[in-house]
């Protein structure tokens, strides 16, 4: 099955995505893994304010089949959440890149991006998984 990949994304081996603009970057979860997980019915945030580094868990989803972490791309300070997934957390399946996004940070080391994957790579290791 092809996942959509969008190109103006980096992504972690743990299904997070990360779009940079500006000085603030949003972090999410791919369509890979909003797939995988099925229809997800909880969201865990942080709180704005909140200082993560790169790969430290940053919250949790829920859905009828798992719960699953969420880990960092990057690292930075929270500057908002996604306050819509507390009613309604199934737009992280029908939008995850765009009204499903988890935060918005102001990042620390925009370095930390050359680490993860762009888009076709992403969508290779998908690939292989399955």
């Amino acid at each position: 099955m092809a996942y959509s990949t969008p190109a103006d994304l980096r992504y972690t081996p743990t299904d997070e995505w990360v779009r940079v603009e500006g000085e603030t970057a949003t972090i999410g979860v791919t369509d890979y893994a909003q797939h995988s997980l099925s229809d997800i019915v909880y969201v865990e945030l942080p709180t704005v304010g909140r200082e993560l580094m790169a790969e430290q868990n940053f919250g949790s989803v829920e859905s009828v089949k798992a719960a699953s972490d969420l880990n960092m791309p990057i690292t930075g300070t929270v500057s908002a959440v996604n306050s819509d997934l507390e009613s309604t957390p199934e737009l992280v399946n029908s939008d995850p890149y765009g009204r499903g996004w988890f935060i918005k940070i102001t990042a620390s080391d925009f370095s930390e991006l050359q680490k993860l994957m762009d888009s076709a790579a992403y969508a290779e290791y998908c690939e292989k998984r399955g």
